[in-house]
């Protein structure tokens, strides 16, 4: 089960927002589902171009230049460039990777306007798609309204290398508002206590140093607990 697998299985007409859309791996083919109408939030300017090429004259894609984070205003966006080649998939608001600079690393800090979901009001808002490397949890705390609101369905990509007790926090937030997170692993849904961070969970921060743990759990599911039974049949448990 990967992230657009479970989107596409649960979808519902309605909008569908993609946070951190990067070029628009995912922004593209949800735009295809059926009623959906897609807005990517995408800070990172070189990205942005990219999707909005790919997204030239889709009707159903809306681009937004912002960072979500819990208030509005700005933040710093920084970028890894590891020998001098930008680390798209590594920009964050939540971490400046300065412990890492080094002759390979070299950052690039940009600010960058903030704004939360709630301001925008959404009436129809049935999934979120969140990649945005530590922002995660402020980007959900933006949010509260509009998920007691709308109850979309919800991936994430959590990593502690990128915000430590992330793992933790978020799933316990979504919990406190009727919903369930889960992960897959060996064809089945896991709930969270059954993720041994130590050996699904480790990975290095640095962008130069490629380790990580087999496995490497780092997608995440979430549902409102009013659509379990719907979201627990894609796989057993």
């Amino acid at each position: 089960m990967d992230e657009l697998a479970f989107l596409t299985a649960l979808h519902r007409p309605g909008t569908i927002v993609d946070v951190g859309a990067h070029e628009g791996l995912l922004t593209l083919p949800l735009a295809a589902l059926p009623g959906a109408h897609v807005i990517a939030f995408e800070p990172l300017a070189e990205a942005r171009e990219a999707l909005a090429r790919a997204a030239a004259g889709n009707p159903a894609i809306t681009l937004r230049p912002e960072a979500l984070g819990d208030a509005p205003g700005t933040l710093d966006l920084s970028l890894p460039l590891l020998d001098g080649v930008p680390q798209w998939q590594w920009a964050s608001t939540a971490k400046t990777y300065a412990a890492h600079e080094s002759p390979r690393v070299a950052v690039r800090r940009e600010t960058v306007p903030v704004v939360t979901l709630d301001s925008l009001g959404l009436p129809d808002l049935t999934a979120i798609k969140i990649d945005a490397e530590g922002a995660e949890y402020a980007i959900l705390r933006g949010a509260r309204a509009t998920l007691a609101r709308c109850r979309p369905i919800i991936t994430l990509e959590l990593e502690e290398r990128h915000a430590e007790g992330c793992t933790w926090s978020v799933p316990a937030f979504l919990d406190a508002l009727g919903y369930e997170t889960a992960f897959e692993h060996g064809g089945r849904w896991n709930p969270m206590p059954a993720l041994h961070r130590p050996t699904m969970q480790r990975a290095s921060p640095d962008p130069s140093v490629f380790e990580a743990s087999d496995p490497y759990i780092f997608n995440f599911y979430a549902w409102p607990v009013e659509r379990a039974a719907e979201a627990r049949a894609l796989l057993p448990d």
